[in-house]
């Protein structure tokens, strides 16, 4: 695995982390990547967010929504499963034990 490989599949599952912790489980592109760079480190442009979301949207992970003033993604239940580290999916990081 590449190290660009390793951040995607982390990035991946700190946007699902971030959306398990949230009420109604759903969370917008502004804070999704607020929270991103600040608790997980991966700072990253708007344009790699979406692709993120798109992906995990792809996976049955999240759904997202694109109004006007930006993205919506919303938690799936098997996206939830992954969060916590009950189901795998290629592309998204296993969480540690106790994280």
């Amino acid at each position: 695995m590449s190290y660009q490989d390793f951040q995607t599949e982390g990035r991946r599952l700190g946007i699902l982390r971030i959306l398990h912790r949230r009420n109604q489980f759903t969370a917008n592109e502004y804070s999704l990547n607020d929270e991103l760079g600040g608790n997980y480190g991966h700072h990253v442009s708007k344009d790699q967010l979406h692709t993120d979301l798109a992906w995990l949207e792809e996976q049955g992970l999240v759904i997202c929504q694109q109004p006007r003033a930006g993205w919506i993604a919303t938690l799936t239940s098997r996206g939830a499963d992954v969060a916590e580290g009950r189901a795998r999916v290629p592309g998204v990081a296993r969480p540690l034990p106790g994280a």
